[in-house]
């Protein structure tokens, strides 16, 4: 039977396998793990890579198709960034929606009545599991939460979608689950596009 390079056209999936794993550092935030791994071409290697819990990111839009922004220090990076609002998937989370709404009310002081599900991002691949859930919030509202720690630079904007659809194309809005936001909702507007499951 004929098979490409990797076997994939014959059904089969080569994989790496996992024998063995160690956690070589720990945090409240995340885990270092070495693993010992078999590669797909059969050999022996180790694999060091981040274990970390997801996120959320959410494109709030007002009743004027106005975009809440956020801009902060984002100390990984060493600058200031505009982002959508977000965080971190918290152990009391009963999933990443909720999650959502906790970090929309805690960053904005804002709730939303409708949510939608856009999708996923996996940021680092080869670097970590981690999963930034993404979230459209229409039907807002005040009565949110105080900021929490850390996050006394944050400031809120509200800006056109188109303006905020232009800081992506110039490369002013690189958190990757804000741009995956807002590009996808703009090719759906543009191309008649909806998200799975709806329409």
């Amino acid at each position: 039977m004929a098979t490409d390079r990797d076997g994939e056209s014959a059904g089969v999936v080569v994989v790496w396998q996992r024998l063995a794993t160690d956690v070589v550092h720990s945090s409240p935030w995340f885990e270092v793990h070495r693993d010992a791994v078999v590669r797909p071409d059969g050999g022996h290697d180790t694999y060091h890579h981040v274990v970390a819990p997801g996120s959320v990111t959410v494109l709030a839009l007002d009743d004027d198709d106005h975009v809440v922004l956020t801009r902060q220090w984002i100390y990984t990076h060493g600058g200031t960034e505009w982002r959508l609002p977000g965080g971190g998937v918290d152990a009391e989370d009963a999933n990443p929606e909720e999650a959502a709404r906790r970090e929309l009310a805690e960053e904005t002081g804002l709730r939303a009545v409708n949510w939608l599900r856009i999708g996923r991002v996996h940021g680092a691949d080869s670097l970590s599991n981690h999963v930034d859930h993404v979230f459209l919030a229409t039907g807002l509202s005040a009565g949110g939460a105080a900021l929490g720690p850390g996050e006394g630079d944050l400031r809120v904007h509200r800006i056109p979608f188109d303006d905020a659809v232009d800081l992506v194309l110039r490369g002013q809005l690189p958190h990757a689950g804000s741009s995956y936001a807002l590009l996808s909702t703009a090719l759906r507007r543009t191309g008649g596009r909806v998200f799975p499951g709806q329409g």
